[in-house]
């Protein structure tokens, strides 16, 4: 374990938060001490619940350590049960609480609780977050489906589906649902059920009623719809409809296992983005360099879309959950570039720095590093943070959220066009800061100072570069005028062709030549 100021993922029993707070009527009993006790943070500030989490804590503390810990456990087990009355319990240990070895899930199988409880392994210091939501809808779809529910025959009915995925903390989750609900209306698909969101254990029972199903986010529900699959004889659908094209390739997927037609769903007019991306806003944005990075179903959509909906060249493709990391390799691979696999958001700030692209997409933690080197960037997975659960509808997925995806990614560049210029033409007395603002009032300008200040002559500085050499005044002054979504690169440049060069000193004459020579 490495100690971090930032993390991807945290450990595997937030997973299990994640899929018991998404549920109805699920409540989860967490052996944990003081500390680890942070559920009502996660869910009720960053991602803005109207209730707090189905969690129960035992909260230990370090005097309690010399007592009998596991009757703690017991004793909080049975007050959750009589007070909450849920249909179905989940029990496990926290990352801290695993090393007492107290046993919770052995605890509450010889416990007489008056529901099921069901009992999680979730080894702390092997897995983490994702892999945590995973197992522990894995193990609820397992212990709670029944499997004497036979489907009835397909004639003279409509074709029934099972949506999995949807999660607590999750990227755009409850909107993206939204938008699926709309695609399944028009082919004719009824919902059978919606799970982890939404749902109650008792629904979880008649999971296997269903046609087939559908994973929107593979990182939750994949390992369960193989389970599925095998159970009651379930198809699945892995098209992940994020953009336009994977859009029709989700909609031809469902219809063909529905026996629909696809064509009214296909014929959806409501997005916008084929359209915009080839206008003549967009075009000048053709070929613009990105680096990716996020969880892999993310990740690989956004690499697509880029490539093929937007005409921007995929620089750099990573992931941080390894589990999925075969996908990021291929598609890493069918971009022509090396794949990242990691968890450690230093090694990602190096692979941007390396790769200088013109934006980045990624988390909330490659926007923090974006903002730091002065590059647009666009959040496109989590972990996120407040802003990125608005109270607008903002999906990803389907046609909408192909608009949706459009503009939050070209407006960074187009702003940041925007904003160059006027600092471009900061000194011209429409956009003088004395000026004030066009909208308010400009023929009054700001209150300033007359009294004569007396100029000083201009001194010639040499900023000191990286790499040793010095930036004249007058370069750093010529350098600004480059707009500062590529002036690193273009700083970067200059300095390694100075280096190569010998030249000591970095004045307007080495820019232009380093300008020169990497245009040919």
């Amino acid at each position: 374990m490495q100690l971090s100021v930032w993390t991807y993922e945290g450990p595997p029993h937030v997973g299990a938060m994640r899929v018991a707070t998404a549920m109805d009527k699920l409540h989860y009993v967490l052996h944990a001490p003081q500390g680890d006790t942070y559920a009502d943070l996660l869910f009720t500030m960053i991602e803005r619940r109207g209730k707090r989490p189905p969690v129960t804590y035992t909260t230990f503390e370090a005097r309690d350590l010399g007592k009998d810990t596991a009757q703690l456990f017991q004793n909080a087990a049975r007050d959750a049960a009589e007070r909450f009355k849920p249909q179905a319990m989940i029990v496990g240990a926290s990352c801290t609480a695993e090393l007492i070895q107290d046993d919770p899930c052995g605890l509450s199988e010889a416990m007489d609780l008056p529901c099921p409880a069901i009992p999680l392994e979730l080894p702390s210091y092997q897995r983490k977050e994702n892999w945590g939501a995973a197992e522990t809808f894995y193990q609820i779809v397992r212990n709670l489906a029944d499997k004497t529910i036979v489907r009835p025959d397909r004639e003279g009915r409509a074709a029934r589906a099972n949506i999995l995925g949807p999660c607590a903390l999750g990227f755009r989750h409850r909107d993206d649902l939204v938008e699926i609900r709309k695609i399944l209306d028009t082919l004719g698909v009824e919902v059978n059920l919606v799970a982890p969101l939404g749902a109650t254990p008792a629904d979880i029972t008649r999971i296997g009623a269903a046609d087939f199903n559908i994973v929107l986010y593979p990182e939750i529900a994949d390992e369960a719809a193989r389970w599925l699959e095998k159970t009651f004889d379930q198809p699945t659908v892995r098209s992940i409809p994020i953009g336009v094209g994977a859009t029709r390739a989700f909609i031809t997927d469902v219809a063909e296992l529905a026996g629909a037609d696809p064509t009214p769903a296909l014929g959806d007019t409501h997005s916008r983005m084929p359209w915009w991306s080839r206008s003549v806003d967009s075009t000048y944005l053709t070929g613009k360099r990105v680096f990716i990075f996020g969880d892999a179903t993310h990740a690989v959509a956004a690499a697509r879309i880029a490539r093929d909906e937007l005409g921007f060249e995929v620089c750099g493709l990573g992931c941080y959950n390894r589990e999925f990391a075969r996908g990021i390799r291929a598609a890493a691979k069918e971009h022509g570039v090396e794949p990242l696999i990691t968890d450690d958001h230093l090694e990602v700030e190096d692979a941007i720095i390396e790769a200088a692209p013109e934006m980045v997409l990624g988390t909330q933690m490659e926007r923090h590093i974006a903002k730091r080197l002065g590059m647009p960037c666009a959040v496109i997975s989590a972990p996120v943070h407040v802003q990125d659960f608005p109270a607008r509808h903002s999906p990803q997925m389907g046609f909408e959220g192909a608009n949706v995806i459009f503009d939050t990614w070209v407006h960074p560049l187009v702003m940041g066009l925007e904003e160059h210029l006027l600092t471009m033409f900061r000194e011209d007395f429409e956009f003088s800061d004395e000026a004030g603002a066009s909208h308010h009032a400009a023929h009054s300008p700001r209150a300033h100072s007359t009294a004569a200040t007396p100029q000083e002559p201009v001194q010639e500085l040499a900023v000191p570069a990286n790499d040793g050499t010095a930036w004249t005044s007058e370069a750093e002054r010529e350098l600004k005028k480059i707009p500062f979504f590529v002036r690193g690169k273009a700083r970067r440049n200059t300095e390694a062709f100075a280096a190569d060069q010998g030249r000591a000193e970095i004045d307007l004459e080495t820019l232009y030549d380093a300008k020169a020579h990497y245009a040919r």
